[in-house]
């Protein structure tokens, strides 16, 4: 595909789903901090194993042009849990950031998308 070819929305969608890939792959790894984090918020054990399939399909879904729409919805829907899970449990605003990020670039593509 040449550069010229390629629409703002296709690179927004790209980077979107990168950093819910990478979110995925945290999420299923399982760091210490991540656990302890979805333990204080009080969600059961295997949670965050959800969180991370879903995060990794939503970013599957938004690589291909025909199911962008779906992935951009379950990525939306993903990013109202975590602001509310993040907002509920007042976290402070570094870990509030990331979760304002994706968000700003879910509403971005979307709006780029026309």
């Amino acid at each position: 595909m040449a550069w010229n070819s390629v629409s703002f929305e296709s690179i927004f969608a790209m980077i979107v789903a990168v950093l819910f890939a990478i979110a995925g792959v945290v999420n299923l790894a399982g760091p210490s901090a991540v656990k302890r984090d979805f333990a204080r918020w009080g969600y059961p054990a295997r949670f965050r194993l959800l969180c991370g399939a879903l995060e990794l399909l939503s970013a599957a879904l938004l690589f291909g042009q025909q199911t962008r729409v779906l992935g951009l919805t379950l990525a939306s829907a993903i990013m109202i849990g975590a602001l509310f899970t993040l907002l509920r449990n007042r976290e402070p605003f570094p870990h509030l950031a990331p979760a304002l990020i994706f968000s700003a670039l879910i509403v971005v593509t979307v709006a780029v998308r026309g």
